[in-house]
């Protein structure tokens, strides 16, 4: 899919490189969205990815001394879920990352990423655009800013040139009269594009020390998701709130008009006259909820990771490495050495079944749909088929083979035995994993935990019940 494959180690290096091969190279960071776009053919030309992953210093979430919070190009989805200045000070960012994907895609994605890739049902791009973020973009002739509201020219095309990467979003953290909430509406729980998103930064007068609904609306942002080429804001329905007690009819008024900033198409998801009720419906979903004191809506409290001890971080490259067709992979698999050559332009899936012969993991969507291919890097559960092959080099890696040492089984596997949870068997291995990954995090995990930890798996005979019990189960086993 690619001709080379480089790995660095500041973002220097990553700019000299953008800079030489400029249309023909990509950044990888989490590239769960490009390397679908290159299987698919939908990124054409690229010959060269440049791994920033391995880059110290790119994970960063901080507050600063203006009250500005920023996000590195390295930061998660789930380092966003499990930030507590994100929760108390970001909250729809965190309730969008907590919608994206699975925890496998979860550990892998980037906020950063998933602003580049420009899709309008992208769910990050839309509580960023109430927050008013400021991204900034470098190169090696220097470094610009550009508001989040003037990076889009269409559908997933923006004003990044070949030769710039994303190193900061920054976003005011809201102050204490500030509430902020996103809704997404999907076809099902989890692991779903947004048919509707919807993003809402309430300021309060604050003035009165009344409740919420007592107090007039100093500022609204609404933004829109999934129902316009671009995430685009309600303006209508942001001046109609200014000024006004944020009751009932107040927000029926305003959520009506939140419609006219949506032009929707239909789609598979569904048709455009659906999507125009919903970003009604939904509108005034999140007011309501924010002016009766329930913003954080289903944002649990303890969220389930499945990243390991290292919370999604990797090691530091001792110095750059490029991969080329003759270069080989030297990783770790299942605590055993493997020089593995020739592999440098597939996905981790295809490399460890097709040249470390570990057949365990499963292909069984190649798009990060079903997490049959789930294996740990570096600590944390991932898709092994969106994760490119040479990321493999130096990192530590955990196939279903290597769950359990010698002549032993893993309380997971033991319980799926037990409590008959094998059916076909093709999903298996990745349940398995993600069992193993929950039971280190949460020797405790009970139903909910469960459930949250397979929402990336799927069991095409439907045997979810046998499933979570064996997870039930393994939980009770001694280990």
């Amino acid at each position: 899919m690619w001709q080379s494959y480089q790995s660095v180690t500041s973002l220097d290096e990553a700019l000299s490189l953008l800079a030489e091969k400029r249309e023909q190279a990509r950044i990888v960071a989490g590239a769960t969205d490009l390397i679908l776009e290159l299987e698919r053919g939908v990124r054409k030309g690229i010959t060269t990815l440049v791994d920033i992953t391995r880059v110290p210093g790119l994970t960063h979430i901080t507050l600063d001394a203006e009250g500005a919070i920023h996000l590195g190009p390295l930061v998660t989805h789930n380092h966003c879920v499990d930030s507590k200045l994100i929760v108390e000070r970001a909250l729809p960012l965190a309730q969008a990352c907590w919608e994206v994907g699975a925890p496998q895609i979860r550990n892998r994605a980037t906020v950063a990423g998933n602003l580049i890739t420009a899709s309008p049902a992208n769910d990050t791009i839309t509580p960023l655009m109430a927050l008013d973020a400021v991204l900034t973009l470098v190169s090696v002739r220097g470094q610009r800013q550009v508001a989040l509201r003037d990076f889009y020219t269409g559908v997933r095309r923006t004003v990044m040139q070949p030769d710039e990467l994303l190193a900061d979003i920054a976003f005011a953290a809201l102050k204490p009269g500030e509430r902020g909430m996103f809704i997404k509406l999907a076809l099902r729980r989890a692991q779903a594009i947004s048919v509707v998103d919807v993003a809402v930064v309430i300021d309060f007068d604050h003035t009165n020390g009344a409740p919420l609904a007592a107090q007039p609306v100093a500022r609204a942002r609404i933004a829109l998701g999934s129902v316009a080429p671009t995430i685009v804001r309600a303006a209508d329905a942001e001046a109609f709130l200014t000024g006004k007690l944020l009751d009932a009819e107040t927000g029926r008024q305003a959520a009506a008009l939140a419609v006219a900033a949506a032009h929707p198409i239909t789609d598979v998801r569904g048709p455009a006259d659906y999507r125009s009720d919903m970003v009604a419906v939904v509108t005034a979903r999140v007011l309501r909820q924010i002016v009766s004191g329930q913003a954080r809506g289903q944002l649990p409290e303890r969220p389930v990771m499945l990243w390991g001890p290292h919370a999604g971080r990797s090691e530091v490259l001792p110095a750059a490495l490029g991969h080329a067709e003759a270069e080989p992979i030297v990783t770790r698999i299942n605590h055993q050495d493997y020089v593995l050559r020739g592999g440098n332009d597939k996905t981790l899936l295809r490399l460890l079944r097709e040249d470390a012969r570990l057949i365990g993991t499963k292909e069984g969507c190649a798009e990060g749909e079903c997490g049959a291919c789930t294996v740990f890097l570096d600590g944390a559960a991932v898709m092994s088929c969106m994760v490119p092959a040479p990321r493999a080099h130096g990192a530590e890696i955990v196939t279903v083979e290597g769950l359990a040492g010698p002549g032993q089984l893993h309380p997971i596997q033991q319980a799926f035995v037990d409590e008959g949870a094998v059916q076909c068997g093709y999903c298996t291995p990745g349940f398995l994993m993600a069992g193993a990954k929950l039971l280190e995090e949460w020797p405790d995990a009970g139903a909910w935990e469960a459930q949250q930890a397979i929402t990336g798996n799927l069991c095409r005979c439907t045997g979810y019940y046998k499933i979570l019990a064996a997870f039930e189960k393994a939980r009770r086993i001694p280990r």
